[in-house]
This record gives C-alpha cells, sequence and structure tokens, in this order.
C-alpha cells in the first residue's frame, strides 16, 4: 500500500511544523519514487492509451511490482502533464503566428483598406 512517514504536526508526540501551528496528529504519505524501468514501461502504456482500466491497470501493477492505486495516480498525473504541453504547445503556435502576421502587413495596405471604408451619416 502507500507508505505513510511519521505524524506531522504540532504536540508532545510530533514535532513541531513551521506550516502548521496546533490540531490532530495527520499522517503524510511518502511520495512513490518510481524506478527507471516502471517510468519507461508506464509512457510505453500511455502512448498506446492514455487511460489504464479494469484488468489492465492490475496486470500492469502487479508486472511492475506496483500498487494499483499507484498506478492510477501515475496515469492522473502523466494526463495533467500532457494536457499541459499540449497547451504550451498551443499558445507557442499562437504567438509565433502573432509574431508573424504584423510584419506580412504592409502599412501601405492598412491605408488602402481605410481608404475603401466610407462613413456614411444617418
Amino acid at each position: 500500500g502507500l507508505e505513510l512517514s511519521h505524524c506531522v504536526g504540532a504536540n508532545s508526540l510530533c514535532p513541531a511544523v513551521p506550516w502548521r501551528s496546533g490540531g490532530p496528529c495527520k499522517m503524510k504519505r511518502v511520495r512513490t519514487v518510481f524506478k527507471p524501468e516502471q517510468l519507461e514501461r508506464l509512457e510505453q502504456e500511455f502512448l498506446k492509451q492514455q487511460y489504464m482500466v479494469g484488468t489492465e491497470r492490475v496486470d500492469l501493477a502487479a508486472t511492475l511490482h506496483l500498487t494499483e492505486t499507484q498506478v492510477k495516480v501515475w496515469f492522473q498525473n502523466r494526463r495533467i502533464k500532457w494536457r499541459k504541453q499540449s497547451m504550451e504547445q498551443k499558445a507557442a503556435k499562437l504567438s509565433q503566428f502573432r509574431v508573424i502576421q504584423p510584419a506580412t502587413v504592409d502599412s501601405t495596405d492598412i491605408k488602402d483598406h481605410e481608404e475603401d471604408t466610407v462613413d456614411v451619416e444617418l
């Protein structure tokens, strides 16, 4: 299962933590550190499909000596990273387009267009 570190909080049994004052003692989950081989296999599976469910997830977890929850959370986090990267790529393309577009428009084209418009008073 998930490993838990020692109790964090401020009471007689637990050391004081600067960012947390008072309150009951709570357990803090230790961050999972994946082996390079596990990460490589997880990435391979993610390239095939972004969602890992059911027996596929159970089988992959067993193969990698991880819990089903660890695999599930890894896929959730990887999808978030994938979406963020996609958004950054789209933003970069948009900003590149915006930089190129004004350079391709000649100032005389703008003046010619302005002359074609007619103001009509009603």
